[in-house]
C-alpha cells in the first residue's frame, strides 16, 4: 500500500535522546535507532521527511529562567542545544547512508545551513532528510510551535509528534498518574483545546487547527513505530 502522506514533519523531544548516564546528555543508541528507522522509511516508502528536535536533554529555557537567567537568554541557550541534537541525528543518518541537511534558524554556517523555506523544500524533493534546528530563532516559543510552523511552511501533510515516557497518544488525563485515563484514537482540535490536553504546546495546537494540519501523536521509543507512523498506519492518536 502507498503511504498515507507524501511529506511529513517528525517532532522529537530532546528528552527522547537523553542518556540514563549522569555524565552524558545524548544516548547514541537511541539516536542511531531512530535514524535507522527514518532512513529505512525514506528508502522504502519514498516519503519526504523533515525532523524538528528539541533540546531538553541538554538545556531547557524555563529551567534557566527559574534559576535567575534572563528568559530570552535562557531560550537562546535552548536553541543552541537543539543544534547539538540535530548534528547528532545528522551524523547517525549519514552512517545509515541517508543524505540529509541541518537547517538552523540561527546562522552558524560552519555546522548548518541557514533556514530558507525554498531551500528546505528543494532538499526534500531531492530525497534528503531535513532537520530543522534552533526552533524558530525567537525566544518564548517552544520547539512544538516551531515544528508546527515549519510543517505549514513546507506544506507538509501531517505533524508527527513522537512522545516518550510510556505515553503512546492523547489521553483523557495523564496515564502515568490516573490509571483510569483512556486513550483517544481520534480527537478534534476543539476537544483538545476545550479539555486543555497539553500533549503539545497549546500555541502549536491552535496553529495547526487554524491551518488544518493534522497531528499524529505516538510513542517514538517503541522500535518500529517511526515507520508505522510515517506510513500512516493506525497508531497513537490522530488530532484533526
Amino acid at each position: 500500500m502507498p503511504p498515507r502522506w507524501r511529506r511529513v514533519v517528525l517532532k522529537l523531544s530532546g528528552e527522547a535522546f537523553a542518556s540514563s548516564l549522569s555524565d552524558e546528555s545524548i544516548d547514541g543508541g537511541v539516536v542511531d535507532r531512530i535514524a535507522a528507522e527514518i532512513a529505512k522509511v525514506r528508502s522504502e516508502l519514498g516519503v519526504e521527511i523533515a525532523v524538528v528536535v528539541g533540546g531538553g536533554n541538554i538545556w531547557r529555557g524555563t529551567t534557566g529562567a527559574g534559576a535567575g537567567i534572563d528568559r530570552a537568554t535562557a531560550d537562546y541557550m535552548g536553541m543552541l542545544a537543539t543544534v547539538i541534537n540535530a548534528l547528532a541525528l545528522q551524523d547517525a543518518l549519514e552512517r545509515h547512508g541517508q543524505p540529509n541537511r541541518v537547517l538552523s534558524a540561527i546562522e552558524m554556517r560552519e555546522v548548518a545551513e541557514p533556514y530558507i523555506r525554498r531551500r528546505a523544500m528543494r532538499h526534500l524533493e531531492k530525497g534528503r532528510v531535513v532537520t530543522f534546528a534552533a526552533g524558530m530563532g525567537n525566544p518564548f516559543f517552544t520547539t512544538d510551535t516551531a515544528a508546527a510552523l515549519r510543517a505549514v511552511e513546507i506544506e507538509a501533510d501531517v505533524l508527527l509528534k513522537g512522545t516518550h515516557g510510556g505515553v503512546d497518544g492523547v489521553y483523557s488525563a495523564d496515564p502515568r498518574v490516573d490509571k483510569a485515563a483512556t486513550r483517544f484514537d481520534d480527537i478534534s482540535f476543539k476537544e483538545v483545546l476545550d479539555r486543555d490536553l497539553r500533549v503539545l504546546d497549546l500555541t502549536a495546537i491552535t496553529f495547526c487547527k487554524d491551518n488544518a494540519l493534522p497531528i499524529l501523536v505516538f510513542d517514538v521509543m517503541t522500535p518500529g513505530n517511526v515507520g508505522v507512523a510515517v506510513a500512516g498506519e493506525r497508531i497513537g492518536t490522530l488530532i484533526g
